[in-house]
């Protein structure tokens, strides 16, 4: 399996965008503290290269994304099955070139990363409403409020959110919920990740 480093630098061959970067940290600490509360925390490590990578070819090619995605990812030596995972989060959506995404989620792990992506990123634009700019003191119900605002953080498909609680068998509550928790308590790692980046 590809090193976290080596992922890492992989990432940055393609995304100079703090915002982006960001967003793949964010991701990749998401992915490990699901990875532990659902019982795969051997598999942790492997869980977060998968978020770290999960938007690699977002930046440079938004029209195709996921579709650009394998060539990057194999040019740096990433395994196909990490490959898959990638490509999985964007099923069923068409990217703005037209082409819908047929790679289906079928690991536990590619179904988490599906409903959760899309959910970190509303997450983290709440967070910063919020007078503390954080979301270790975000409440569940505060997060619902702004959810169920269909003009807050609208780049945020909350179809997408919904499909990915459905291919979990959850209730979105608890994709909402989890999520939230996974992002409070991976806050302050994230922060020393980007500090360490800037």
């Amino acid at each position: 399996m590809i090193t976290r480093e080596d992922a890492f630098t992989l990432l940055k061959q393609y995304n100079k965008d703090t915002f982006h970067i960001q967003h793949a940290i964010t991701v990749e600490e998401v992915m490990k503290w699901y990875a532990k509360e659902l019982g795969y925390g051997d598999d942790a490590e492997y869980w977060g290269i998968v978020g770290l990578l999960h938007d690699i070819d977002f930046e440079l090619y938004p029209e195709e994304h996921c579709l650009r995605a394998p060539e990057l990812l194999k040019n740096g030596g990433v395994s196909d099955d990490i490959i898959h995972a990638v490509c999985s989060h964007g099923y069923g959506i068409t990217v703005g070139c037209g082409v819908t995404i047929d790679v289906e989620p079928i690991h536990e792990m590619e179904k988490v990363l599906f409903a959760a992506d899309e959910l970190t990123g509303l997450i983290g634009a709440a967070a910063l409403m919020r007078p503390s700019k954080s979301t270790k003191d975000m409440e569940l119900k505060s997060l619902k409020k702004k959810y169920k605002s269909k003009g807050f953080a609208a780049g945020c498909s909350r179809e997408v959110i919904e499909r990915g609680a459905d291919q979990l068998g959850w209730e979105l509550n608890k994709l909402l919920d989890m999520t939230l928790q996974a992002m409070a308590a991976t806050e302050d790692v994230i922060n020393e990740k980007m500090n360490a980046e800037l």
